[in-house]
């Protein structure tokens, strides 16, 4: 169990937080993120790069001229791989990237991964009544308040979709926006700072305890 101090919008703490997740054992916990990790990487891969063959390329039925007396080398096919437009040797072709990993494995890594990053985890107070209108400025000012360098990676996780928070965080380059139930071990691991509401983390000990 892990606990944390609830930050209003102002910055000032309210209240207190827990959060108890069952993470892997210390020996194995590395390499079931990893992968984890690995396979949400490779999945995202499309694998539809594709090239043609020497017979998949249009044209060359016709030799382009006679076996001897041309005093040229021997060609049998203008879309010999040798040519300009002919065919490719040993050319990619689609391929489907996909690993499979256990559902209960998957969830035990994005678990790992989120307990693991508790140190740079900050909770705050529901902030969307905060915005009546989209306003950039006035969410980069409360990110500072919480303690959120400018430059810092920002993974922002929030309970539902809020409209004004969405538009208000789209313009910040370094900050991604997700919802408690749609978190992925790559965005908790890669950010320098995670911000989530009280809610939020009341949704992701209901959808991710074990």
């Amino acid at each position: 169990m892990v606990n944390w101090v609830v930050q209003n919008w102002q910055g000032e703490q309210v209240a207190e937080a827990t959060l108890d997740l069952r993470v892997a054992k210390e020996e194995n916990a590395a390499h079931i993120v990893h992968r984890a990790l690995v396979r949400q990487m490779t999945n995202a891969r499309q694998g539809t790069v594709s090239t043609k063959t020497r017979a998949e390329v249009s044209g060359g039925g016709r030799k382009p001229w006679r076996q001897k007396g041309t005093g040229r080398a021997r060609a049998g096919s203008i879309r010999s791989p040798l040519w300009r437009g002919g065919g490719v040797i040993f050319g990619p072709k689609p391929k489907d990237y996909d690993i499979k990993m256990n559902r209960k494995e998957r969830r035990l890594a994005l678990r790992t991964a989120l307990m693991s990053r508790a140190e740079d985890l900050i909770v705050v107070e529901e902030f969307a009544d905060k915005l009546p209108r989209p306003k950039t400025k006035e969410l980069l000012g409360a990110m500072a308040r919480w303690g959120v360098e400018p430059e810092a990676k920002i993974l922002l996780i929030l309970s539902q979709a809020e409209e004004t928070v969405y538009l208000s965080a789209r313009n910040i380059a370094n900050l991604k926006l997700l919802s408690a139930s749609n978190l992925n071990v790559s965005d908790l691991l890669t950010a320098d700072k995670i911000v989530t509401t009280s809610s939020a983390l009341a949704k992701i000990q209901e959808v991710y305890s074990a």
